[in-house]
């Protein structure tokens, strides 16, 4: 005798990013827990998947229990968008169950549940907050045998109607002695993480029958739309990383810096750009999605340190005007690596951006909540090699101080997770501060090795001559080279200028 394997259908719950974190879905006829400390969005979930997930066909039951009255409720939950009036006592009924539940008798609970499930035959039912249940029931002497048989039989019951269940309840933490949690399918958990004046909120999937969810902690927020959870980057890729062609270049607007690095930058690559401040890091960023546009190809930007429209370009706050390049706004509070990199994903995407620019990183890691910044390099790193899916050529800048003791490319140890880097340094030549440039690194290609000055104009960046007659330049403060010395010296064998 062969038996076929059962199929699960999963559900879409409606709420962006959940659906990736719990691997496909919400199983149907599943029976789930939300739990987490007052406040934390387990009310605001439920009735978004609610709202997405209920139909005429399949009509939603919610009972509410201790806490907030059904009108107080719906009047709070009508400022998401989300909410469809037009569901209310069609598609979605609400039942108060708290004078069943003040008398502590968990079989009248029981049995007025059921009755209401049966005189509407719900796909969808939800039970906020259960633990009111739970401690009415305490309260009046009723066993912890008692507890989980009700339980155990509320959640067969539900399995038998064909409903999905969601029970809402206030926990603190996840080792509260509970039946609830044994006997559930799913455990969807809400954490408030809170430092100095930053609260972020995080959805831990702890459990879930039949299927593989991504672990760990998952940022979400709450705003007029509702939750949106983000998922890891490497989580929203679809299909097979892209193959990078080194042969596929492209240039960077400015000129002789393609020849320094070999013949342009490789498409694909992450290109990291450090150097102090005013060195001209973001004029060269701005010269890259400007000599992009100028290809036809299309630009986004998460700027940091100061608005594009304000910055050392006007070329590119025209190119943004035009719609050649967008922004990413990135002025919400709390951020998270993992929401920066869906906002970029989905420019990338609705742009059919070719051309990345984060300005800075530096920057980047103080916008973060400090809750990631501990993190930030491998939150980092999921980021770059998510970009890195799309096609994508990413050109991300760093703060540097300028240390002549030591010659470093990033305060995060991040240079390894770039393929390509140029350092710009200040060095002093006659009393005058000077800029110099090096292509430090393009993975995988020749490149020329040489130390070139350079200085910035109307036009922008422009690339002089090596300093030949000098030596020490990385020290700060060259000095010049004996004669003799010079006259052995051969010539440097640095690409021209064209």
């Amino acid at each position: 005798m062969t038996t076929g394997k059962a199929t699960i259908n999963r559900l879409s719950t409606g709420v962006p990013g959940l659906d990736i974190v719990l691997g496909g879905g919400l199983p149907e006829f599943s029976f789930n827990i939300i739990a987490g400390a007052p406040g934390s969005g387990k009310t605001t979930l439920a009735h978004q998947m609610m709202f997405a997930l209920a139909t005429p066909e399949r009509p939603a039951l919610y009972f509410t229990v201790l806490g907030e009255p059904p009108l107080k409720m719906l009047r709070y939950m009508q400022q998401f968008e989300f909410f469809d009036d037009a569901k209310v006592n069609s598609s979605i009924h609400f039942i108060n169950l708290a004078d069943d539940t003040a008398t502590g008798d968990l079989e009248k609970v029981l049995k007025r549940i059921v009755a209401a499930v049966e005189e509407h035959g719900p796909a969808l039912v939800f039970v906020d907050s259960f633990r009111s249940v739970m401690l009415a029931s305490e309260g009046a002497g009723s066993s912890y045998l008692g507890l989980q048989q009700f339980v155990q039989q509320l959640g067969i019951l539900m399995t038998s109607w064909q409903a999905t269940t969601f029970l809402i309840g206030e926990y603190f933490t996840d080792a509260d002695p509970n039946p609830v949690f044994t006997v559930a399918d799913g455990l969807l958990w809400f954490r408030q993480s809170t430092q100095r004046n930053s609260v972020v909120r995080k959805l831990e999937i702890m459990k879930m029958r039949g299927q593989a969810t991504l672990p760990g902690l998952h940022t979400f927020r709450i705003d007029h739309d509702g939750l949106h959870v983000f998922a890891p980057a490497q989580a929203e890729q679809r299909g097979h990383v892209l193959p990078r062609v080194v042969n596929d270049r492209l240039r960077m607007g400015v000129r002789g810096l393609d020849q320094l690095m070999g013949g342009g930058l490789p498409r694909g690559y992450s290109l990291l750009v450090a150097g102090p401040s005013g060195s001209g890091k973001s004029i060269l960023a701005s010269a890259f999605l400007a000599e992009g546009a100028s290809h036809g190809e299309k630009g986004v930007i998460a700027a940091f340190e100061q608005r594009p429209g304000l910055s050392h370009s006007p070329a590119v706050a025209a190119l943004i005007e035009a719609g050649h390049v967008s922004i990413v706004e990135t002025g919400a509070e709390n951020l998270s690596v993992d929401e920066m990199s869906h906002l970029l994903l989905n420019e990338v995407r609705r742009l059919g951006a070719s051309r990345v620019v984060i300005d800075s990183l530096s920057g980047f890691e103080l916008a973060l909540a400090p809750t990631f910044r501990e993190d930030f390099r491998e939150s980092l790193s999921r980021m770059v090699r998510a970009l890195a899916r799309t096609g994508t050529t990413v050109l991300m800048t760093s703060e540097l101080e300028d240390r002549y003791d030591d010659l470093r490319f990033s305060p995060y140890g991040t240079a390894f997770l770039t393929d390509a880097i140029i350092v710009q340094r200040y060095v002093e030549v006659d009393s005058r501060l000077q800029r110099v440039l090096a292509v430090v690194k393009v993975r995988g290609s020749a490149h020329s090795n040489e130390l070139r000055l350079f200085h910035i104009d109307a036009q922008g960046i422009q690339i002089g001559d090596m300093l030949a007659e000098h030596e020490g330049i990385l020290g700060g403060r060259p000095t010049r080279r004996p004669a003799r010395s010079l006259l052995a010296s051969t010539p440097g064998d640095g690409p021209a200028l064209r």
